[in-house]
């Protein structure tokens, strides 16, 4: 039971965590004169990816190398499939967002590539640049395209985030050392309790990392995505899903491979990767044509992701 209650605390601690440093941030950022934008595509984008970020660098540390991988594959099927799948039951979701077609697809360019990448067998140093070039490529592109656009919403600003951070200098400190404290605390929980379960349940780390870590840290996006529904706003969900699932690849992945390399399991190249791609290109009709979630779809992904997740299990 002990291994349940690391995984399960050490996500929670995780989730806690990185919530906290990334409202410190902001708050202490803004103090500083920082623009909105800025702080949206730096603080809050890497921020809401420092679970995963500690987790796959932990994982990579300690030789698990399937958790470490299958923590970012996951992640990205479960955004499509799970993420958007099911506020879509709530709310037809609508895809009219400005920048969100090209997005999407710089998304399915940088799944094939890291596929492509994958594909050696091994993520190491030059993996790891090529990734962290194009992540400074897509960064440079959106703050060039939203100056462009002034006045129009970036899909990897979380309003709602920046509004909430604290008004106190002090607070504002104080939540930021929690997060440094709580995120490699969190991390290390997490991977013994992920680790232990994949050994008695006589399943790879690969698979766990795939489906339960994975889904774990994909909490705060299928949170945000719900509560949109429910508010009417589910408009904004694809810019996010899309958003974590650059930045999952490119900062993650690319941030791991340029410290540790990461062995990628046979499996994940045969199987997962293109299931990855696949629901990566589910989203490209959705983006270019606007086409909407209906419940009908939104049935089907779920399906999908329950699909996927038993045979991996």
């Amino acid at each position: 039971m002990v291994m349940y209650f690391y995984l399960i605390g050490g996500l929670i601690l995780l989730l806690i965590a990185g919530d906290l440093m990334v409202r410190g941030a902001i708050a202490l950022a803004t103090r500083l004169g920082i623009p909105p934008l800025i702080i949206g595509l730096t603080i809050v984008s890497f921020g809401t990816s420092a679970p995963e970020l500690i987790i796959s660098l932990k994982a990579a540390f300690e030789g698990a190398g399937g958790i470490s991988i299958g923590n970012v594959v996951g992640s990205n099927i479960t955004n499509v499939l799970l993420v958007l799948g099911l506020p879509a039951l709530i709310r037809v979701t609508q895809c009219n967002e400005s920048g969100t077609r090209s997005s999407t697809v710089f998304m399915l360019a940088v799944s094939v590539i890291f596929t492509a990448l994958c594909w050696q067998g091994l993520l190491d140093l030059t993996s790891g640049i090529i990734l962290l070039a194009l992540l400074a490529f897509f960064l440079s592109w959106t703050v060039w395209t939203s100056r462009k656009q002034k006045g129009e919403p970036c899909d990897l600003i979380d309003d709602d985030m920046l509004e909430e951070a604290p008004s106190s200098l002090g607070l504002a400190i104080l939540f930021i050392v929690i997060g440094f404290v709580g995120l490699p605390l969190g991390g290390h929980l997490t991977i013994e309790g992920a680790t232990s379960i994949a050994r008695n349940w006589g399943v790879s780390d690969t698979a766990i990392g795939l489906t339960v870590v994975a889904l774990g840290t994909s909490l705060p996006e299928l949170v945000t995505t719900l509560v949109a529904a429910i508010r009417n706003q589910s408009a904004v969900a694809i810019g996010n899903v899309v958003g974590s699932n650059i930045f999952n690849i490119l900062a993650i992945m690319g941030l791991t491979a340029t410290i540790i390399p990461i062995p990628v399991p046979t499996e994940v190249i045969h199987f997962d990767l293109w299931v990855m791609l696949a629901t990566s290109a589910i989203l490209l009709p959705v983006a270019l044509l606007h086409m909407p979630l209906t419940r009908v779809k939104g049935v089907a992904m779920l399906a999908a992701y329950v699909a996927y997740i038993t045979y991996v299990l």
